[in-house]
């Protein structure tokens, strides 16, 4: 019965490592680009602070939290690493 599950566990192994490759690809070259955009937010919400705009400066602040390295790239890595684990947890069935 042991050696079914494995069989059906096989394919699941390549799948994953491509989607977690590509996944780890991606979120490289996307937290690049969402550090500068969150420094552009941060700066215009400074701006908008300073010109009396309170409401656009909290939101555009808010925005450049979500969209720095301790928001949403955070989760996002979260996530990633989870991927990783499972694969590594499936390869590890398989072997035994």
């Amino acid at each position: 019965m042991r050696i079914i599950f494995k069989i059906i566990a096989a394919p699941f192994v390549p799948v994953l490592t491509v989607l977690w490759a590509v996944l780890v690809f991606m979120f490289c070259w996307l937290e690049t680009i969402l550090q500068y955009v969150s420094g552009l937010a941060g700066l215009i919400a400074i701006v908008l602070f300073i010109i009396g705009q309170t409401t656009g400066g909290i939101v555009f602040a808010v925005i450049a939290f979500l969209i720095c390295p301790l928001g949403l790239p955070a989760i996002a890595k979260w996530l990633i690493d989870i991927l990783f684990n499972i694969n590594k947890a499936i390869k590890n069935y398989i072997a035994a």
